[in-house]
């Protein structure tokens, strides 16, 4: 079985995301749009997939014009699924298959990896997907799943060897599905139970197209922030959902920007392009390390035709060199940021309304505070997160610029140049 290789010389490959979202629903009527955090469940999905390192294509499947008018909107294309594969006891795999499938044919290419996402999980994050896609890509499983770490103690109604199926309760008693029930051992003396959070899953194409099941070969567990588990079955989860979203949310979900809002992009460097750490060697030679993914969305971005500037306090060599490589302007050894870029943009005619600037620390707060999007990376300083329009949900230097470059470019983002090297020398 083929995978992605790892050698950052091959070319990047198609990794479909489908995203499931029929209109029926009986739990919960018209469930994939019903709004959490002021945003349909199939748009919250869309946005995470957009924003997604490795993946490169969002299709959602659907039978539903209003759930298809939703996708559209939030950047994904709609493949219109069969009655035949759209009732209640229809499968995840067959709708896969299907989209998979309509993609391919419209898009006369061979997706090298799908994912299925779920958008009844309105808090899986974008790092989640990707880091499901890498499992296939870069680190060779045959298929991934997001799991979460699980403590609990599981028990069944009726006997162990009596047949799966409701039983009147007090009747047959209960027993332990994953313990012994006349044995209570401490947790830290328990085997680390993983819960399947149904959000996620990975496979690769070939394979699943031969197996036709999400699970088959080698798979990779993705394990996951437990808070963030919930998936919607019924009133009472969607009720949850809504009751979590001010405080899992980082920024409003379909708040992001798009290139409709933006005309220029300024990027921060230390700790927004790399992970603020500094190596040095016996020499005092100092390095840093950067993210491959940023690479390819700042040259995404410049495919793009978007302005896009590097803007630092540091004078150093590995800033410089960066841009350089990057094929971008630079501004660094500056101590008054804000004036410099309320200079650079009178220089390009940019309104600063128009700028999306993105920082992490206390030194961006004026900047922030100049443009009409400001942005600060997951890790930032909490004053900096404070002043932030939008937060992102991968910290800096690990695809947080990236990220952004998903946000305003949306699907464009799956014709990319080659990867960059990863590090840089001060």
């Amino acid at each position: 079985m083929t995978h992605w290789p790892a050698d950052p010389g091959d070319p990047p490959r198609r990794v479909l995301a489908v995203i499931p979202a029929r209109g029926g629903s009986k739990g919960v009527p018209a469930k994939n749009l019903a709004p959490v955090g002021g945003v349909p469940l199939v748009a919250r999905a869309v946005g995470a997939c957009l924003a997604a390192r490795a993946v490169t294509d969002v299709v959602v499947s659907t039978d539903d014009p209003a759930v298809a008018a939703a996708a559209r909107a939030a950047g994904a294309e709609v493949v219109t699924r069969p009655a035949a594969i759209a009732g209640d006891t229809a499968t995840s795999e067959a709708a896969v298959l299907h989209a998979l499938d309509a993609f391919e044919e419209r898009a006369r290419a061979s997706a090298d990896v799908v994912l299925l996402v779920q958008c009844t999980s309105p808090f899986l994050l974008a790092d989640d997907i990707g880091r499901v896609a890498e499992a296939v890509t870069l680190h060779g499983a045959d298929t991934a799943v997001t799991v979460a770490p699980f403590h609990g103690f599981v028990w069944r109604d009726g006997a162990p060897n009596e047949p799966a199926g409701p039983s009147e309760p007090g009747v047959s008693g209960g027993f332990g599905v994953n313990h012994d029930k006349a044995v209570r051992p401490r947790r830290q003396d328990r085997p680390q139970d993983l819960l399947e959070t149904g959000a996620a899953y990975a496979m690769d194409a070939a394979g699943f197209r031969a197996h036709r099941h999400r699970f088959f070969g080698r798979t990779e567990l993705v394990r996951t922030d437990p808070a963030r588990v919930l998936e919607i079955d019924d009133p009472h989860d969607l009720a949850r959902a809504r009751a979590l979203a001010p405080l899992l949310d980082t920024a409003p979900a379909g708040a992001l920007p798009t290139l409709a809002d933006v005309d220029a992009v300024v990027l921060d460097f230390d700790g927004t392009q790399t992970d603020d750490r500094v190596l040095i060697d016996t020499d005092g030679r100092e390095f840093v390390s950067v993210h491959r993914g940023d690479g390819l969305g700042i040259a995404a971005l410049r495919r793009a035709g978007v302005p896009t500037l590097i803007l630092s306090t540091e004078r150093n060599p590995v800033v410089a060199a960066r841009a350089r490589k990057l094929s971008l302007p630079v501004l660094h050894g500056i101590d008054r940021k804000d004036i410099a870029l309320k200079q650079w943009c009178e220089e390009q005619g940019i309104a600063p309304e128009r700028v999306l600037y993105a920082g992490n620390d206390v030194n961006d707060l004026p900047c922030l505070a100049l443009v009409g999007w400001p942005v600060a990376v997951a890790d930032a300083h909490d004053a900096v997160r404070g002043a932030a329009r939008a937060v992102t949900t991968v910290p800096g230097g690990r695809g947080a610029v990236r990220e952004i470059a998903g946000w305003l470019l949306g699907p464009s983002l799956d014709t990319l140049p080659d990867p960059l090297p990863t590090s840089h020398s001060k």
